[in-house]
């Protein structure tokens, strides 16, 4: 009984834990699989990136409208769309690399989005925007962040083939017209989507978190893409559900123990994985060794 108190009892006995619950189980589905493959584009920092550039659209809805979540969505939108395309044409039309862009456009972005919550908001505002609400989501804030998990799913088992490919060999896809671009911009769109989503569950500071530990971890359970997309996202869900409890049984801020949760998850997967892990290369030195003692001379 002790055991269903603990785990259960607060979700079901307070709305804002459900609340909170079913908003980061939708990100998580979503943020998971969009890091699977930005690990496997080489470019994890990128979403990174892309979570400080929705940060001056965010600052200007809010300076516009207040709390407002469909003004800072839509800020967001815009400047983390404008962010992407700005920094994809400087890595296509110079020879700087697209981490590099990124790098450079989402600096800005920081400092212009703090800069512009500074003029007007208190701290707390600024906290707010930052590390988000997770545990007081409304019915709006539910439903943007649900339907964008919907898009962002369906989106990508519409592209799944290309994007793949499109990472694994990108000068191919481009060889063969526009569709590698077209592929490429329908990536960044899905990942300032996921962001701005985001924001509100965790922030734009931990929103990253939720997307590439998961993904991260899983790359040390599985080989495949598909099953990577999947375990990322069952990792994701889990250190949300983990996180949300050590905040309300500790109180502790629930972001952070959610984004902590997920680094619990990354780092037993980086040493008990057996697609590379510590424990399992040890192992196998430990055996390679063993049959060259065997060997007589």
């Amino acid at each position: 009984m002790w055991l269903f108190h603990f785990l259960i009892q607060p979700f079901l006995e307070y709305d804002f834990m459900r609340r909170a619950l079913a908003g980061a189980f939708a990100l998580s589905f979503a943020a998971g699989p969009m890091g699977v493959f930005l690990v496997l584009r080489r470019l994890s920092l990128m979403g990174d990136a892309m979570a400080h550039a929705i940060l001056p659209g965010v600052a200007v809805g809010f300076l516009t409208a207040g709390l407002s979540l469909t003004a800072m969505t839509i800020g967001g939108m815009v400047t983390g769309l404008v962010v992407a395309l700005l920094a994809g044409a400087v890595s296509r039309w110079t020879p700087q690399r697209e981490d590099a862009s990124f790098a450079a456009f989402y600096l800005v972005s920081l400092g212009l989005g703090v800069l512009l919550v500074s003029l007007r908001g208190s701290n707390m505002d600024l906290i707010h925007v930052l590390f988000g609400t997770v545990l007081g989501l409304d019915d709006s804030a539910l439903l943007l962040v649900t339907s964008a998990a919907s898009i962002t799913l369906i989106s990508l088992a519409i592209i799944f083939r290309p994007l793949v490919l499109e990472c694994l060999d990108p000068q191919f896809l481009r060889g063969q017209g526009a569709a590698g671009t077209v592929i490429h911009m329908v990536f960044l769109v899905l990942l300032v989507l996921t962001m701005v989503s985001g924001f509100q569950v965790l922030g734009t500071l931990m929103v990253v978190g939720i997307m590439m530990l998961p993904a991260t971890a899983a790359r040390f359970w599985v080989g495949t893409v598909g099953r990577q997309m999947v375990l990322a996202a069952a990792f994701g869900a889990l250190s949300s559900y983990a996180g949300l409890l050590c905040s309300y049984h500790v109180n502790v801020p629930a972001s952070p123990a959610i984004i902590l949760a997920a680094g619990c998850v990354y780092f037993l997967s980086v040493c008990l994985g057996p697609q590379g892990g510590l424990f399992r290369a040890a192992r196998q030195a430990r055996d390679r060794r063993q049959r060259l003692a065997r060997i007589p001379e």
